[in-house]
């Protein structure tokens, strides 16, 4: 039986991520939700008055031999702006963050050589102020954001927002999406 690993990782809007890594192959699972919340299992309405210092992110359950962790990272670092603090876009306020929340030692290491090796490759202009630090808690989100994208494709935000983002995703990670 395979060993399924978690990383949780935070890159504004959950919708958009969510949407994004759901189409990799080797990931068993994605759940959007709230990380890092200074509130028990907070709500959407709490997390956007950004009160809760919840995150909006996502949980992934991901198989290693398909897909490391590595990638995954890759693949966070290019499919959202790491250099905008506490905004993706026109989603503004804390809830909408740049985060890695590590599970152990490893991902820690990892998530930060990726993200010197980013800063010093020069691919953006300006400082990365994603924020990687320890897991501590995840809330997932009400079922109305699950899939929310492949649910509401016709909706503005989805066709503005969050298609350029899986366009580019289909483009550039081609060898990494799902048959």
């Amino acid at each position: 039986m395979a060993q399924f690993e978690t990383a949780t990782i935070a890159g504004g809007c959950f919708w958009c991520t969510e949407a994004v890594f759901k189409r990799l192959k080797g990931i068993v699972s994605i759940v959007p939700g709230y990380a890092a919340s200074q509130v028990e299992n907070p709500s959407y309405k709490a997390v956007c008055t950004g009160k809760t210092g919840a995150a909006e992110g996502i949980q992934i359950t991901f198989d290693p031999t398909i897909i490391s962790y590595g990638t995954l990272l890759e693949i966070f670092w290019h499919l959202h702006d790491p250099t905008t603090l506490n905004r993706q876009g026109n989603d503004v306020g804390t809830q909408y963050r740049s985060a890695i929340y590590y599970q152990n030692e490893e991902q820690k290491q990892q998530a930060l050589a990726s993200k010197a090796a980013l800063e010093q490759s020069g691919y953006y202009k300006d400082p990365i102020v994603t924020e990687i630090t320890a897991f501590t808690n995840f809330y997932p989100a009400e079922d109305y954001h699950h899939d929310y994208y492949d649910n509401n494709r016709s909706q503005g935000y989805c066709r503005f927002v969050i298609d350029p983002k899986v366009q580019k995703l289909l483009k550039e990670y081609r060898a990494e999406l799902k048959v």
